[in-house]
């Protein structure tokens, strides 16, 4: 098969990159040709102020992507199009170039941007829906876009757009929900619930599994609001004894350095960004790894790579991670953004490295059954042939 991936990069490194390159690995290993489309948010940086005002008009439009996503289909003829992230370089005009050239298009919902303005579902430090199953117009009024009522307003009015366009039922064949729970809240906000089919992340290589109950608890991932890192330093601050280390950065790490420093302890580390293999080898020396975030995620290839690992997972009851994590098969629970609920089932998960081992099996048997290559390469051929399908039923209508 021949598959055209597209993707538009933020400045900062993420997740859905991470996801990207593994699919196109996935795929190019199983003997499909890949083709690559791709955008990279740095080049705002080098534009003029007349080319930003402009940008907020493209995020609706880019007329520069569907011309050149034209020109690659017509010359390449793809059998299908995989669709990241769209915003804001590539715009939902990407979907147009290929679909009028008969290509079908998958799109992966990485997030809710297609829902929600800041694309997190989160404000003020909690859930917000205020924007589910109505025009978006809330998160204009609290400038959930960057904080701008300005930019707010375009990605509102891009959203209202394609909705008024229908162009999320017409141009997009199938699309890609990370969990159960994001396909029922995408059909919630509006989308066909018969276009969208769930495939979860995956971890390649296989780690393997640790040895041992592991010496600490530990965090991976951006210290940042929503991803519950408040919580969980409020949390250790009554957990004298526990040994916790902090992997990743973020906009709260100087704040959160200074706090742990005040404490003036010496079982709480925080280690800053560090390399994948660097992760695996702290993931195979914990106990048990802690997610307490506070939005709803996706589908975080932490909670993965830990299970790969047989590493089980202390997570906040929210969202995908609710759904992901098994309790007392592959984890346990807590309530999200209560520290001392998370403090509570820390201590109790803790003093039973016994239990850690038996959930860190259980853990692995998930990562087996679930979260290999293998499986996923399944999947996703699978959706690639629905779409195909789907698109040429269309087409005859």
């Amino acid at each position: 098969m021949r598959i055209l991936l597209v993707h538009n990069y933020y400045r900062q490194p993420g997740g859905e990159d991470v996801v990207l390159r593994a699919e196109r690995d996935l795929l190019r290993d199983a003997g499909h040709e890949v083709l690559l489309y791709e955008r990279h948010n740095s080049e705002i940086d080098d534009s003029s102020v007349v080319d930003r005002l402009r940008l907020l008009r493209r995020t609706t439009w880019a007329d520069d992507s569907y011309r050149a996503l034209q020109d690659i289909v017509r010359s390449k003829r793809p059998d299908v199009a995989h669709f990241h992230n769209t915003f804001p370089l590539v715009s939902p005009a990407g979907w147009y170039a290929c679909k009028e050239q008969g290509v079908p298009v998958v799109q992966t919902l990485h997030n809710y941007r297609l829902l929600c303005l800041n694309a997190q579902f989160l404000r003020r430090g909690g859930v917000c829906e205020s924007c589910l199953r109505r025009a978006p117009w809330p998160g204009v009024l609290h400038a959930c876009y960057r904080g701008s009522r300005t930019q707010s307003l375009a990605v509102a009015s891009m959203l209202m757009t394609h909705r008024r366009r229908d162009t999320y039922g017409q141009a997009v064949d199938t699309y890609i929900a990370l969990t159960e729970f994001a396909r029922r809240k995408f059909i919630e906000g509006g989308i066909p619930g018969e276009l969208i089919r769930v495939k979860p992340n995956f971890v390649d290589p296989d780690p393997g599994a640790r040895v041992g109950s592991g010496d600490y608890a530990l965090f991976v991932g951006r210290l940042s609001e929503e991803k519950g890192i408040e919580t969980l330093l409020a949390a250790w601050r009554q957990l004298e004894g526990i040994p916790l280390r902090i992997a990743g950065d973020g906009p709260l790490l100087d704040s959160a350095r200074a706090m742990v420093d005040g404490w003036g302890r010496h079982d709480v580390e925080l280690l800053g960004q560090q390399p994948a293999t660097e992760i695996v080898r702290l993931l195979k020396s914990a106990r048990f790894l802690v997610f307490p975030s506070v939005w709803y995620e996706g589908f975080p290839r932490t909670l993965a790579e830990a299970f790969a690992c047989g590493v089980p997972v202390l997570a906040s009851r929210l969202g995908g991670a609710a759904e992901i994590v098994a309790e007392s098969v592959s984890g346990r629970f807590f309530r999200p953004g209560d520290p001392d609920d998370l403090a509570r089932a820390a201590s109790t998960l803790w003093q039973d490295p016994a239990e850690c081992q038996r959930l860190g099996r259980g853990a692995r048997e998930s990562y087996e059954t679930r979260y290999t290559p293998a499986a996923n390469l399944e999947i996703l051929t699978g959706i690639y042939e629905a779409a195909r399908a789907l698109s040429a039923v269309r087409g005859e209508a």
